[in-house]
């Protein structure tokens, strides 16, 4: 199975340096991969620009892979969003791995004039587009354009891996109709993922692609010897779920914690790991810190190295 994460600590104040850090220590303990998301306008929480912030971290590591859980497409220009691409994945030495999502603020469409209701026909054409440019084929955005020729193309051919990021019936249909693995949010309980996986292989076979090897499954979690302290995460993250509950994406979360994160000591976590496995064919669980409020970072970063421990 294979290990990756979000970073434990990160805001707006977050530097090049401590980012850096966090992926070097994580490269060290095993971890495979390291995810940012995309956000814009949400204060010190927002990160508009994770191929920046990777590679800054492709500079500070050898072997690590550099991910996003959500490069949102419907607000870029395709050509300089394949440039960019391509331009870190030659940078790191094709360690570049693009999670690509459409995204569902209304502030974000609205400030970069997109239209809400057409992002995922914008989605699918910016892919495109970026797709055949990686390819080295000359593309033209329409018939007045002059064709141009990406350059440099992505060490990783035909380009760099690309999972979908969805959530709700009509992205899962897009993601399987694309063949590419589907990555979800984090937040969703476990019976929801059952059947989103489901209806991302249907659309899979309705649209007669190969179904993606890969299921990948992300997941706030938290491993320590300490009972007394796995038991107040456990009720941080009860009353997060609590006043999170019919508010956006997370309507309709559940209560139960074991739902939609892993919490607890060394060997709970190692059996709900292969729960994961097992139930739901998992090949890559990507550990992420959502929602667990103020915690001392020896004791995340502790976490962090366990976890990576009980991987098999």
């Amino acid at each position: 199975m294979h290990l990756g994460l979000t970073p434990w600590r990160i805001s707006g104040s977050v530097d090049a340096q401590e980012l850096t850090r966090q992926a070097s220590l994580a490269e060290g303990w095993g971890y495979e991969s390291f995810w940012l998301p995309e956000n814009h306008f949400t204060g010190d929480a927002a990160i508009p620009e994770p191929l920046m912030l990777l590679a800054a971290v492709a500079a500070g590591t050898r072997t690590i892979r550099l991910a996003t859980t959500s490069y949102l497409l419907p607000v870029r220009h395709p050509l300089q969003a394949a440039e960019q691409v391509a331009v870190l994945d030659r940078l790191s030495g094709g360690r570049v791995v693009l999670g690509v999502g459409r995204g569902y603020a209304t502030a974000m469409f609205s400030a970069f004039s997109v239209s809400r209701k057409e992002k995922r026909e914008i989605f699918r054409d910016c892919l495109d587009v970026m797709m055949r440019a990686w390819q080295g084929e000359t593309v033209a955005l329409d018939e007045t354009s002059e064709p141009v020729l990406l350059s440099p193309l992505p060490v990783q051919k035909p380009h760099p891996p690309i999972w979908v990021a969805a959530f709700g019936p009509k992205a899962l249909r897009q993601a399987g109709s694309l063949g590419f693995p589907y990555l979800a949010s984090p937040m969703e309980p476990i019976g929801r993922l059952r059947e989103n996986y489901e209806r991302h292989r249907l659309a899979c076979n309705e649209a007669g692609v190969q179904i993606p090897p890969e299921v990948p499954i992300m997941r706030t979690v938290f491993v320590s010897e300490n009972t007394r302290l796995v038991s107040d995460i456990r009720d941080r993250l009860e009353e997060e779920a609590r006043n999170l509950s019919g508010s956006g994406l997370r309507k309709g979360l559940s209560m139960e914690v074991d739902d939609w994160a892993i919490v607890g000591e060394p060997s709970a976590v190692r059996d709900r790991l292969a729960y994961y496995r097992s139930e739901l064919g998992m090949t890559h669980v990507i550990v992420t810190r959502l929602r667990i409020g103020q915690i001392e970072s020896g004791e995340l970063e502790r976490s962090v190295a366990l976890t990576a421990e009980l991987v098999e």
